[in-house]
């Protein structure tokens, strides 16, 4: 029998590709969505929205691809109205791991979040999926978490989440404490922050020392690149003994001593909250 999959934010930008790809895996696809905008995007694409009483009667999965932020308050509305063992899939960890679900037992809460294509991935050849960043197009990995219901639910929750964002390169299975300090801990506290510190050190090369900014971004662009690759192992880890010491010394400058908290249950949990609170 094939599966109701409910999609709530149907033709926003991340509700949009995942319900295109759902619809193309043969999912029984109802999508919600109250935008005219994502409305008309959805009717582009040969998918009708329906209103959400209708999409929830008897739907097996609902998936939210609707902001952080609200997934609290239409979680508190559409939860008493789920079947017993139907499953509510989110798409992020932060409203779960701030405890924005109302509590039921009888449902299943599943979530689901992409890695993006990974930067080195020297067999692809296709030009449109070295130019996908963020996945559909490219392969990706995906992480997938069972926050609560019965175990045989994974696999219904993992192969959903491979639909929408196919093709996969491989699922990995973390609880949900591990999938928030996956995201917002690893990818936005810690990477988006030093990239956003290069970004930051990049306009002060040019406007505080006059540095080109074509000679600066290929200088910082083409850095990043070699040592991302001799960091994490796709080519041999060769720096200078100079260029070590350099990096030992400017980490004092760099770095604040607590920088790891940014990985620890309590901060991440703080990030999480902060999200879903909006």
């Amino acid at each position: 029998m094939t599966t109701t999959v409910a999609v709530l934010g149907a033709g926003g930008k991340m509700g949009f590709r995942v319900t295109r790809k759902l619809r193309d895996a043969g999912y029984d696809l109802r999508a919600v969505e109250i935008g005219e905008a994502g409305r008309e995007r959805l009717r582009e694409a040969g998918i009708e929205a329906v209103d959400r009483a209708t999409a929830l009667s008897g739907a097996q999965v609902i998936v939210l691809a609707i902001p952080d932020s609200a997934i609290g308050a239409v979680a508190q509305e559409i939860v008493p109205q789920m079947d017993p063992g139907a499953m509510l899939l989110i798409l992020d960890a932060a409203a779960p791991y701030a405890g924005a679900l109302p509590q039921r037992e009888d449902v299943t809460y599943f979530i689901g979040h992409p890695c993006h294509p990974p930067l080195y991935a020297h067999d692809i050849n296709d030009p449109d999926q070295r130019r996908d960043v963020h996945g559909g197009v490219a392969p990706q990995s995906i992480v997938c978490a069972l926050m609560q219901g019965p175990e045989e639910h994974y696999a219904l929750g993992a192969a959903i989440c491979e639909a929408m964002w196919s093709p996969i390169i491989r699922t990995h299975r973390v609880t949900l404490e591990q999938l928030a300090i996956l995201e917002p801990g690893l990818s936005e506290m810690i990477a988006m922050t030093f990239i956003d510190a290069m970004s930051d050190a990049l306009d002060e090369c040019v406007e505080k020392y006059g540095i080109a900014r074509e000679a600066a971004f290929d200088f910082l662009i083409g850095h990043i690149n070699v040592e991302a690759s001799m960091w994490f192992g796709f080519s041999p880890k060769v720096p200078s003994d100079a260029a070590l010491r350099v990096t030992r010394y400017a980490r004092d400058i760099v770095l604040a001593p607590n920088w790891r908290e940014a990985l620890s249950p309590a901060k991440v949990r703080d990030a999480s909250e902060l999200i879903a609170r909006g």
